[in-house]
């Protein structure tokens, strides 16, 4: 299960939901896999790794009886841009305005997606206030091409 990062989410929510990996396997892979790589890439300058596990075991102890589907997502670790807060986890929207803002409540769309199955592992960076057409923000720096770091 060394290239758990290698899936796409379908394959991984399939993998989740007949119990072949557990949600902590994904998030472990995932944890190993962004301190490997994102050191040069600088994607995801917010992690809440603590926060995600916490979650995934509330996901794996719950049991849904037979009328009910698991959540569809089934413990799938995301990220989330750094535009939309997720509670207890720093929120800067790229701005040294809000460098230190850690909010009380989750958005919507946050709540939505982790009542459906996901687990936010991480946030993504951004543009101050999500201005711009590329990643750049004086909180977190630049964030580089993946495939070629140089841009």
């Amino acid at each position: 299960m060394s290239e758990l990062h290698k899936l796409t989410a379908r394959a991984a929510v399939d993998l989740l939901r007949r119990g072949e990996v557990t949600p902590l396997e994904m998030i472990d892979a995932a944890a190993q896999r962004i301190e490997a790589t994102d050191g040069e890439v600088g994607a995801l300058p917010i992690l809440c790794l603590d926060r995600a596990r916490d979650h995934a075991r509330r996901i794996m102890a719950s049991k849904p009886s037979k009328e009910e589907a698991s959540p569809w997502l089934a413990g799938l670790p995301i990220a989330v841009k750094d535009l939309v807060e997720v509670a207890g986890v720093r929120t800067t929207w790229g701005s040294p305005i809000f460098a230190d803002h850690i909010p009380q409540h989750s958005d919507t769309l946050v709540e939505i997606l982790e009542r459906k199955g996901a687990v936010v592992i991480a946030k993504t960076n951004t543009p101050e206030l999500g201005h711009g057409g590329t990643t750049f923000n004086e909180v977190f720096g630049h964030t580089r091409n993946p495939w070629n770091t140089s841009r």
